[in-house]
């Protein structure tokens, strides 16, 4: 295949804004695009400001911080994707809206154009159902936050071809990363293994063995964890670890990855975690010198 040299991302949340990132800071024109104006105008002040981060910190040069940026295009006009050489979904976790967003990458791309979702969990060779290329469509999935970890899990469908797998290899470790190869099964290697756990904390809370401080304290202590499963999926977002937990139980069959009752009864009070201000844990007073930062 020829050398990947525009890059679309689809959503401009903490994902797709720091797989846009990445791109733009090794020198691959970007297109980060988002049907809502002031979600593409948050992700460009928050990779500009990561970008600002890096270099007062000494990881990375002034010219190149510049340079980084000119690589970035923020749109929310899908045909602009037209000459694309590789596109990246990283929109909401839901199966049919994705499928609905690659019928229209199938018409919109060049032929050439390999198609990939960030999905965390859902079905590769479903997804490529929805297109005429389903030999070109593969699961590139990059773990939270994009800029910082060092991990990509790629998937290939029942369809995928070799090639396209060699090509999204090459434009992983491009970017910097470690790649890990899955098959295309509920949840693939790391949420398969994660978001259990993180749901049998839930179930240790819900069940009154402990508060949710100990047991946050006793898996970062005791199996030394950086940060407990609480405190992890309000981080993750703990819509996104019910739509997970849904897909591993709708597609493994097995009563043991059936979410938790509690794990349901926040996301439907609409405690999300961080990005709300609060889940498990409230953050809607904590300083913003102690939340969440590029020291993960």
């Amino acid at each position: 295949m020829a050398e990947i040299k525009i890059i679309g991302v689809l959503g401009s949340g903490q994902m797709g804004s720091g797989i846009a990132q990445i791109a733009a800071m090794h020198g691959i024109d970007v297109y980060l695009l988002d049907t809502d104006p002031q979600a593409l105008s948050r992700a460009t002040d928050s990779i500009s400001a990561s970008i600002r981060r890096l270099v007062s910190r000494g990881h990375l040069s002034q010219a190149a911080g510049t340079d980084a940026m000119r690589h970035l295009r923020c749109t929310s006009n899908l045909e602009e994707l037209h000459q694309a050489d590789f596109v990246i979904e990283a929109i909401v976790e839901s199966e049919d809206v994705k499928k609905t967003l690659f019928l229209q990458l199938d018409k919109i791309t060049k032929s050439s154009a390999i198609l990939a979702s960030n999905t965390s969990s859902i079905s590769i060779t479903r997804l490529a159902s929805s297109t005429r290329r389903p030999h070109q469509v593969i699961g590139m999935h990059f773990m939270n936050p994009p800029p910082i970890m060092k991990l990509v899990e790629i998937v290939k469908g029942a369809d995928t071809s070799d090639e396209t797998f060699a090509a999204t290899k090459a434009l992983a470790e491009r970017l910097g990363k470690t790649v890990i190869t899955s098959q295309d099964y509920s949840g693939f290697i790391v949420n398969r293994i994660l978001m259990p756990m993180i749901n049998e904390a839930f179930f240790t809370l819900y069940t009154g063995v402990a508060t949710k401080e100990d047991i946050d304290k006793g898996m970062k202590l005791g199996t030394n964890h950086p940060m407990g499963p609480l405190e992890l999926a309000d981080f993750i977002g703990l819509d996104v670890c019910l739509s997970i937990m849904k897909v591993l139980h709708a597609g493994l069959g097995d009563n043991k990855y059936a979410p938790c009752p509690l794990l349901v009864q926040y996301v439907d009070a609409g405690r999300l975690g961080r990005k709300r201000g609060i889940g498990i844990y409230d953050y809607r007073k904590v300083p913003k010198s102690a939340k969440l930062d590029s020291r993960l």
